[in-house]
């Protein structure tokens, strides 16, 4: 720290409580009284050097007081010591920390080169322009002091000056930083540090006689700013972006100057595990949650626009401190709409936003979570966003130009397309927490997974997985409500485990399981090409509807149907006999009328040459071979399967497991 001595006598003042006295053979003839403090001194060393003195002690004489007093002096009665001691000749030390107060005092008493030369002014101008300007902490330290008397340093121009240097040295090169600063986060991130340098353990506290060999992090900056107040912080981040400073850089310094400042907002504090209680604190506590509340709204003005320029984790975070402190819904509905935008790079623990009343019935704040996936949808729905984006008018274009704009369309929708996949198992794994909660509405839970749309869930496994821990924490359902939020699922859409799991689910009403079984089974029947999935389609519809009807009957096919798994020979379902003979009879009249047609062809080509007929009834005659062949096969593996299928016992529950089994030892069953 850089620091001016000005005077060489020894200091000959003393202090004793309120009262000051200059050690001196001459008795004090004036009594200076700056905010109730008194200073016993002379009026000669005084008068010539501060000019204002002359006016206001005048002013106090003919009023006939004893005592000269000054109100509001910049700095208090320690910087008018100072002031005085000047006028002395004693010596004094002027740094970083009491040069702003000093300058302010010496404006207030007028000690200008008018009155004499190399006045106190003249001097402290002289170090701050050679010293404590060109220095990154002296700067910092410098506007931090001024805060006591902030109007006189605004109108010296001191505050002003200092946000000059500060991002101005911002700005500077990493690999041409040679001054000490603090650093105390992981600099090992290549994208943190210089390029220009070696990595090799960085020294910065500038004990070292070549810092400049060390690694400079790109945001070396940002831990000494947030030592600022948050006013002078927000004018100095005002003053780093309009200098250009990189986006990324303004969103790092925002997020550890939230860290430091936000009750709570850290992974290191677990502060959000008792909300309720941190919000009665700050209710009781209004001057705190104030100054917090201002932090808060100051950071979010100072978020820059572009997406990606801060995490999706700190968003979430700054969203979860504002439910914490009420701020205003505008607020709120701004962060939404940030975290919207990048909703794919959000954890399941940053999204748990807690609710801090009861009035919704939640303990978390589910409201909020839906504007969020809301303004993710219009964000991936929003044309402007595409790469076609920004183009007022058509220009012609080469071919190889469209190609290339085609390519960055499907690259785009790629990229749209798999950050929605994202977001739908963030969704899902956000609903199966949440369905935790025992006082969790069927509604709202029905709501929240309805917000997600179809086509971003190519899998429902995690879907039923929240499905079923909802019904486990909600045994209270009805049969109807357990039908509602089954609706939800697509049983098709389950993978084997999953299916499995449904089917041995005694949570879930016999209708899903019905669906789940009917599902499986084409599956398995599909892959091993044994039966058309097309013809059991409306035999599924009536075997479901069958329980609107008769809810006992349901109940006996199930009990028949659960244990009658498909074995490892390919056996087919008990339920299901009538299909095969159904197979059978359709399969014989799709046989007759590709041979009818066959004979019309056939007599089509009668006019034509003796080698073109002949050409021509070879040809026709290949595919009808095939499926007569073909056909015969399948009836008789039909027939031969619903056979063996009355004749065998039927497999208990536990032959499900052999599902994954049996269809892949049918993959070669065409040959």
């Amino acid at each position: 720290m850089k620091f001016m001595r000005l005077g060489s006598k020894p200091d000959c003042f003393t202090t004793r409580g309120n009262h000051t006295t200059v050690k001196s053979d001459l008795v004090s003839d004036i009594i200076m009284d700056v905010d109730g403090h008194k200073f016993h001194l002379h009026l000669f060393p005084l008068l010539a050097k501060c000019g204002a003195l002359h006016k206001i002690i005048s002013e106090a004489l003919e009023a006939g007081e004893d005592d000269v007093e000054i109100n509001d002096f910049p700095g208090g009665a320690e910087c008018f010591e100072i002031c005085a001691k000047f006028c002395y000749g004693v010596a004094v030390t002027i740094n970083a920390h009491n040069v702003s107060a000093v300058r302010c005092g010496a404006e207030f008493l007028k000690m200008t080169e008018s009155v004499e030369q190399s006045n106190l002014i003249h001097k402290l101008e002289v170090f701050l322009n050679t010293s404590i300007y060109r220095g990154w902490k002296d700067s910092i330290i410098c506007i931090q002091n001024c805060k006591d008397h902030q109007p006189w340093a605004e109108d010296l121009k001191i505050i002003s000056r200092c946000i000059e240097s500060i991002s101005s040295k911002v700005m500077v090169d990493p690999a041409k930083v040679d001054w000490s600063f603090s650093y105390t986060r992981d600099s090992s991130a290549v994208d943190h540090v210089s390029i220009s340098q070696h990595k090799s353990p960085a020294i910065w506290n500038g004990a070292s006689s070549s810092p400049w060999q060390s690694p400079v992090p790109k945001d070396w900056w940002v831990e000494d700013l947030c030592d600022l107040d948050i006013d002078v912080f927000c004018r100095v981040m005002v003053a780093v972006k309009a200098k250009g400073v990189a986006r990324e850089l303004v969103g790092e310094a925002l997020r550890v100057y939230a860290l430091r400042w936000l009750p709570g907002i850290s992974d290191d504090q677990a502060l959000f595990d008792n909300t309720r209680m941190i919000s009665t604190y700050f209710t009781d506590d209004v001057e705190e949650a104030s100054k917090h509340k201002q932090v808060l709204e100051t950071i979010v003005g100072l978020l820059p626009t572009e997406k990606g320029s801060c995490s999706c984790s700190f968003l979430l975070k700054l969203l979860k401190a504002s439910t914490i402190l009420n701020a205003s819904t505008g607020l709120r509905m701004e962060l939404a709409r940030r975290i919207g935008s990048q909703l794919e790079e959000a954890t399941l623990r940053d999204l748990l936003i807690p609710s801090l009343s009861y009035a919704n019935g939640s303990m978390y704040d589910i409201d909020v979570v839906m504007r969020i996936v809301e303004y993710c949808l219009l964000e991936s729905q929003n044309p402007t966003s595409s790469p076609e984006s920004g183009k007022a008018y058509e220009i012609r274009r080469t071919r190889s130009a469209e190609n290339f704009d085609l390519i960055e369309r499907r690259d785009y929708t790629a990229s749209a397309h798999n950050s929605m996949f994202k977001v739908a198992k963030l969704i899902d794994g956000y609903l199966a927490e949440i369905s935790r909660d025992p006082s969790l509405s069927l509604e709202k839970f029905m709501r929240a997974a309805e917000f997600v749309p179809d086509c971003a869930r190519p899998f429902h496994d995690g879907l039923y997985r929240a499905i079923d821990m909802y019904l486990k924490e909600h045994p209270e359902l009805t049969k109807r409500e357990k039908k509602r939020i089954c609706t939800l699922m697509d049983c098709r859409k389950l993978s084997i485990d999953a299916s499995m799991h449904a089917i041995q689910n005694e949570r879930l009403p016999l209708r899903t399981v019905v669906q789940v079984l009917m599902h499986e089974q084409v599956r398995t029947a599909a892959a091993s090409g044994r039966l058309l999935v097309g013809d059991i389609t409306s035999n599924i519809r009536a075997l479901l509807a069958e329980e609107s009807s008769d809810d006992q009957s349901l109940f006996d096919m199930r009990t028949d149907m659960i244990p009658s798994a498909p074995s490892a020979g390919g056996q087919g379902w008990g339920a299901l006999h009538h299909e095969f003979s159904t197979l059978k009879c359709d399969l014989a009249v799709l046989e007759t009328r590709i041979a009818e047609a066959e004979k019309d062809r056939t007599s089509l080509t009668t006019d034509t040459s003796s080698k073109s007929l002949k050409s021509g009834k070879s040809i026709l005659s290949r595919p009808k071979r095939f499926f007569q062949k073909l056909f015969s096969k399948k009836v008789s593996n039909s027939a031969s399967s619903i056979e063996s299928a009355r004749q065998s016992p039927m497999p208990t529950l536990g032959s499900c497991a052999l599902v994954p089994q049996r269809r892949r030892g049918r993959r070669h069953s065409m040959s």
